[in-house]
């Protein structure tokens, strides 16, 4: 049975760009890796933010638009994403949101203590230490490489049917189930960030799509071939995939699971320096090449943004 690595990326909606980019990138020194647009929607940007390279397993991306309505976290969604922090950084990190004056609240989970706060549009983020994975060697601002976020940890899935979830996980993705603690169930995959998947068993309210909600989790495969026998067992299995598309930094296929997520299954390459050199990641607006005569009209309508360095880091 073929297994994902853990999670390739995990996509959201928001409301302001700038805004978006002053937390992700001035807050929390993530690399904004990616300016593009949605492809379905040119006049709205997406973003991409990660470690310095853009390694799956690393990257958040966001739809930011201001006429969207505020969505509500609940079943059928990531209702909160992990992310992992070098051992020893956590009271740096406390520090840290607490000058930016985000409030956060403490957790154990599986013996392990997790930092839980909002972003501006109310996404619900974790930080917790751990060894594994390597280290994030982008500085930003005062987020050094001792204490620069390294990716993802993992995620807490809301399902509004936990057994089903389950079983796409086991059964589809191949992870493994290693224990239960309380209304949490635990999935591990084989990678070193991304790898760590809970499902809270006690479903809540019904999610509502919207700005501060995650629109979808996307799973890694090694290679479009991989993608390919991905989408034969969805569909021997009764789910229903999409055609493969082209998303210029990887391909993938998307379905709902039956607890109601929208799952991605994304390819590894061919990356996100395939149309822009590492060292200049994020700096210029990307287009694929249907839309490149459309850049100036698109480039008025989008809002002016810029990555900075916050007030409180100067």
């Amino acid at each position: 049975m073929q297994k994902t690595a853990g999670i390739h990326h995990i996509t959201a909606m928001v409301n302001d760009a700038q805004r978006n980019i002053d937390f992700y990138a001035g807050v929390l020194g993530l690399r904004l890796i990616k300016k593009t647009i949605n492809f379905d929607r040119p006049e709205v940007y997406h973003l991409y933010f990660g470690n310095e390279t853009g390694d799956p397993g690393t990257v958040i991306t966001f739809f930011p638009w201001e006429k969207q309505l505020k969505g509500r976290i609940g079943t059928g969604q990531v209702g909160v994403t992990s992310y992992s922090i070098p051992k020893g950084s956590i009271s740096f990190w406390e520090k840290r949101l607490k000058k930016f004056n985000i409030d956060s609240t403490s957790s154990i989970r599986f013996g392990e203590k997790y930092i839980r706060f909002s972003d501006p549009d109310g996404l619900l983020l974790e930080l917790v230490e751990n060894d594994e994975g390597p280290i994030n060697n982008w500085s930003f601002g005062e987020v050094q490489a001792e204490n620069a976020i390294k990716g993802f940890s993992g995620a807490i899935l809301y399902s509004a049917q936990p057994h089903k979830t389950t079983d796409v996980l086991e059964n589809v993705m191949g992870l493994d189930c290693i224990g239960q603690e309380g209304d949490y169930l635990r999935f591990k995959a084989e990678g070193h960030l991304g790898n760590t998947v809970d499902i809270q068993l006690n479903p809540s309210v019904r999610g509502l799509m919207g700005a501060g909600t995650v629109h979808h989790i996307a799973w890694r495969a090694k290679a479009e071939e991989e993608l390919l026998r991905w989408r034969l067992l969805l569909q021997d299995k009764g789910h229903y995939p999409t055609e493969i598309r082209d998303r210029n930094y990887f391909k993938a296929v998307y379905f709902h699971e039956e607890g109601g997520i929208l799952f991605e299954i994304a390819t590894d390459p061919p990356g996100f320096s395939v149309d822009e050199p590492v060292a200049n990641l994020g700096k210029k607006l990307m287009l694929p090449s249907w839309l490149e005569s459309k850049r100036q009209e698109l480039e008025e309508i989008l809002p002016p943004v810029e990555v900075r360095v916050l007030e409180g880091d100067k």
